[in-house]
């Protein structure tokens, strides 16, 4: 998946797009999230790009990472850092921005950042892609974001399977970010939204 880049000034939605608010925008690892949450708030007039690896990467010593067989440790600093996401993300749509705030969060993770977001409006985005247009975006990135244990398959079966079909459900297999984008702003506010 490929962002579009311009020079012109940043597209102002029409329509049912509002903000300030919170789009939580999810999907497995390579599902394109990173690409379409910055070209999402580049369209946007006051927003904020809210990645929620960066709390785990914070984290000097101590951090316990996600693996298939994660322990309490681990699934407790998940927490956190999903309690961190949430908690920035309301400060900032406070503050006026509409904040598009990116993570991987599958089963019941989905629904407890939905219940720990304040801000309405509030959206729930889900890129999933069809597994193997995963796999030919992970063939072709710089980094590898499945480490041992993880598989596209194995992760894509978590999504389908485990997480509560709450949102808006985007099959992305044959959209650049700038149609999936436009589609967010087109649908999102409606289709997307958590009460």
């Amino acid at each position: 998946m490929t962002a579009h880049s311009t020079d012109s000034a940043p597209d102002v939605p029409q329509g049912p797009w509002r903000g300030p608010g919170v789009v939580v925008l999810t999907g497995i690892q390579a599902a394109g999230k990173s690409t379409v949450a910055q070209a999402l708030a580049e369209r946007l007039t006051r927003s904020v790009h809210l990645r929620g690896d960066t709390f785990r990467r914070m984290v000097v010593r101590g951090r316990a990472e996600m693996t298939p067989d994660a322990g309490e440790a681990a699934l407790a600093q998940l927490r956190l850092r999903h309690r961190l996401t949430a908690a920035c993300a309301d400060q900032y749509a406070q503050a006026g921005f509409t904040v598009i705030a990116q993570d991987i969060l599958l089963g019941e993770h989905l629904t407890e950042m939905a219940e720990h977001i304040r801000t309405r409006p509030l959206a729930v985005v889900v890129l999933a892609p069809d597994p193997s247009a995963v796999e030919r975006r992970e063939a072709g990135r710089p980094k590898t974001a499945y480490g041992p244990g993880w598989s596209v398959r194995d992760l894509d079966s978590a999504l389908r399977e485990d997480t509560p079909p709450i949102g808006l459900w985007l099959d992305t297999s044959e959209q650049t970010a700038e149609q999936t984008v436009d589609e967010i702003l087109a649908r999102a506010w409606t289709e997307g939204a958590i009460a």
